[in-house]
């Protein structure tokens, strides 16, 4: 070892001492332990979907290592069975998929518009989104609720959209204009020397080069109005009601519809997870853009 050598491992502090020690195999058990903690709840559930309800009621989950053949799918046949749940379903898809598209659409456009395009007040509409940021959703509910009812969109699908649209826009448009500015402007001079406008440079450069960063915006947006009940409470009626708010309502009868209840929670959870697990690639290059130059 070299002077040079013992005299930098002598300035290490001590807790990097101990996190260079703790990077090993003792370290990776441990999250490992971690993870499986975390997921067993989930797990915990899925069991709880397939048993029966009285056993449910007479045991906890993890009784039926005991006895695994009383494992039934019939609770998926009530759940299909159940006509508010099935369309509660049926309503989440119909409310998350358009509040998705247009937030990531809109977003995308207005990011590009802020990055490159020259127009009058561009940096204090720029700011005025980024202070959109800041506003709680619960400041909204009463005005909007009012603005929507003299319209005619309060407790339809539409209000619904429009108000998850609303409060996602400014974080879209902030997320994507930050990423679009990083596009070299060589790559984009060149493209309006070969003939190509706005639209299509937006089209053909700017969307293959934000895939990531619109890909983790889609998975924001959807996990964000998926999970959402304050929202769906307030602007949705029984018709339009997502599956947050038809387990809400089953939660109350938690004694008689334990089969519905249960498997309406895992579905409910799992489908977030799916989408999440799908593009999963794509949301860690956009989280991870612009971190390392």
């Amino acid at each position: 070892m070299t002077t040079t050598d013992g005299a930098v491992r002598a300035k290490r502090s001590l807790p990097s001492r101990i996190a260079a020690r703790a990077g090993g195999g003792a370290m990776r058990v441990f999250l490992v332990l971690v993870g499986l903690f975390w997921l067993m709840p989930a797990f915990g559930l899925l069991i709880s979907s397939l048993r029966d309800p009285a056993d449910i009621a007479e045991s906890g989950w993890w009784q039926v290592f005991s006895a695994p053949g009383r494992l039934t799918a019939e609770n998926y046949e009530r759940l299909l069975a159940n006509e508010a749940v099935r369309d509660s379903l049926w309503a989440s898809v119909m409310i998350t998929v358009p509040a998705t598209v247009l937030v990531v659409v809109i977003g995308a456009l207005a990011g590009y518009a802020f990055a490159w395009m020259e127009f009058p007040g561009r940096d204090w509409w720029f700011m005025l989104v980024v202070a959109l940021l800041v506003v709680p959703v619960q400041v909204a509910l009463v005005p909007v609720s009012k603005l929507f009812g003299a319209i005619g969109i309060f407790e339809t699908t539409l209000g619904v959209i429009l108000f998850h649209v609303a409060f996602g826009l400014p974080f879209a448009i902030f997320l994507l204009r930050n990423f679009f500015a990083e596009i070299p402007r060589e790559l984009l001079e060149a493209a309006r020397l070969d003939g190509a406008g706005e639209l299509r440079l937006f089209t053909r450069v700017a969307m293959p080069l934000g895939a990531p960063a619109i890909a983790s915006l889609g998975i924001f947006q959807f996990l964000w109005v998926w999970n959402d009940m304050l929202v769906a409470l307030i602007f949705a009626d029984s018709q339009s009601a997502p599956i947050t708010v038809a387990l809400q309502r089953q939660v109350r009868q938690f004694g008689n519809n334990i089969d519905v209840l249960a498997p309406g929670a895992f579905v409910s959870m799992v489908i977030p997870l799916a989408v999440f697990f799908a593009f999963q690639k794509h949301f860690v290059s956009g989280v991870m853009a612009g971190a390392v130059k």
